[in-house]
């Protein structure tokens, strides 16, 4: 036995060693400014982007709006043996449809009615299509279209693009593109950052981490795994509607000119024009009310077909003497045809010839990349995708305003409707390094991204306008004397 248990005094057990509170994660200065950013963009321009997901969601469904509200002129209810001659088809048309001049031709196939479309002055851009039953020679019903599209399409696609407010509305919707992809990718590195780098705890980047209880970090968890999901498709939205906006598209044309990247054109001249007794000439619509020679539609037809250009086409007379017509395979499903050919339509000859495969890089992602934003590259299947990356827009953001309602003080002294915004001081504790490459190319974004340019300074001058009143209100700490000796 020995002396402490003799004593009585009870043997301490041996202590085990306290693990080291883990210290705070400091937030660098890009972190912190990063994070001011995404917290202001998310509050400002997400209005914008819920206007745009809701819109662009309503957009997805035109295929099946167009079958269900113009079934009657877009299809024939029993496809027949063998299709009439294309001069039958536009002369019904023109029984239908006596005013006005022919711009296109779309021939039916299986199905679909032939589409031949008309210009008038006081339609503008718009036209009237009148739809013909190709075994029928049937007229079939006329749309007031715009480039192809129905009413409700159209419709549409104008409250898409600029909410029916013209020039003014497009604001809106570039604003929203211009701002998405910064979003995104700002999110992508926040979400990293706090995450880590660990392979444990990356994993987190694509499973959202319920294990953190309720509240703000759970909201935050769905947020961020939502959007690192989204993030691809949403820096495709973004640079795909940009490239067709008013000031970012124009710019980005521009660069297509200097690189010699647009889409080629085709030459339609002749240098022969035949003519009749009379000096009648047959090539096509020479302004309003000019007559179409129609059986050159069938030689024009039977010419593209023999030079390969299958599936549907869009068959365009000429509108002035002395031009050859064209002929445009229209097939924007993928494997797109998007092959041209020029045709002299009393020859029966090919003048011209622009393949889809010669075409530059740029000019052949540019135009798979407005088709598959309009949801026609790959069929329903790109219906779907977009409805979801509508969809999952929607609930990023309102998972982003929740952890704003949530981060509210909630004390008596203290109540408040939202959360205060993360600190500033950011940009004054940057490197100098950062500073030098940061701000040349923050520059160069916002002239390539006028509206996003502009933004950016605007919110620069309200933080920085915000964070002098706030100083100025704020009182002064008032000094404390030390305590008397004795006391």
């Amino acid at each position: 036995m020995s002396l402490t248990e003799l004593s009585g005094t009870p043997t301490p057990e041996p202590s085990t060693p306290e693990k080291p509170a883990r210290p705070a994660r400091r937030t660098s200065p890009l972190g912190a400014l990063l994070l001011r950013l995404h917290f202001y963009a998310g509050i400002l321009v997400a209005p914008f982007l819920v206007v745009a997901a809701l819109t662009g969601l309503a957009y997805t469904t035109t295929p099946q709006l167009d079958s269900i509200l113009y079934g009657d002129q877009l299809t024939v209810a029993q496809v027949g043996d063998r299709q009439l001659p294309l001069a039958e088809q536009v002369g019904a048309a023109r029984n239908a449809h006596p005013t006005g001049s022919i711009t296109a031709v779309h021939p039916g196939d299986g199905d679909r009615t032939t589409k031949v479309v008309f210009s008038l002055p006081e339609l503008g851009e718009k036209q009237h299509t009148v739809y013909v039953n190709p075994y029928t020679a049937e007229s079939q019903g006329r749309l007031t279209t715009w480039f192809g599209s129905t009413p409700a399409a159209t419709w549409l696609d104008d409250l898409h693009r600029h909410l029916h407010l013209g020039t003014v509305g497009e604001h809106y919707s570039e604003l929203a593109a211009s701002w998405l992809w910064v979003m995104a990718l700002g999110g992508v590195i926040l979400s990293w950052r706090r995450r880590g780098a660990t392979r444990a705890t990356a994993r987190h980047l694509l499973v959202p981490d319920l294990s953190t209880g309720r509240g703000v970090r759970r909201t935050r968890g769905w947020h961020a795994t939502t959007g690192v999901w989204l993030t691809v498709g949403l820096l495709f939205l973004s640079a795909t509607g940009l490239t067709w906006s008013r000031y970012a598209g124009a710019n980005f044309a521009s660069g297509l000119d200097a690189l010699n990247a647009r889409t080629p054109e085709i030459s339609t001249s002749l240098t022969a024009v035949p003519t009749e007794p009379g000096g009648a000439h047959h090539h096509g619509d020479v302004g309003a009310g000019a007559t179409v020679e129609s059986a050159a539609f069938d030689r024009v037809l039977t010419v593209a077909r023999d030079a390969g250009l299958s599936g549907p086409v869009e068959i365009v007379p000429a509108q002035e003497q002395g031009l050859a017509w064209t002929v445009t395979q229209i097939d924007n499903t993928w494997p797109v045809a998007k092959d041209r050919i020029a045709v002299d339509p009393a020859a029966s000859t090919v003048t011209a010839r622009s393949d889809f495969a010669d075409w530059p890089l740029l000019a052949k992602l540019s135009g798979l990349g407005t088709q598959a934003h309009m949801g026609l590259l790959f069929g329903l299947v790109n219906q779907i995708l977009l409805a979801a990356l509508a969809l999952g827009l929607l609930c990023v953001i309102v998972w982003g305003y929740r952890m704003w309602w949530q981060r509210r003080p909630t004390r008596t002294d203290r109540r408040a409707l939202a959360g205060t915004p993360p600190a500033r001081g950011g940009v004054r504790g940057l490197p100098l390094w950062a500073l030098l490459i940061g701000v040349p190319v923050t520059v160069a974004i916002g002239w390539a991204l006028p509206l996003f340019g502009l933004t950016l300074l605007a919110f620069l001058v309200i933080d920085v306008v915000v964070g002098a009143v706030s100083r100025r209100r704020r009182p002064a700490e008032a000094p404390t004397s030390p305590a008397p000796v004795g006391s």
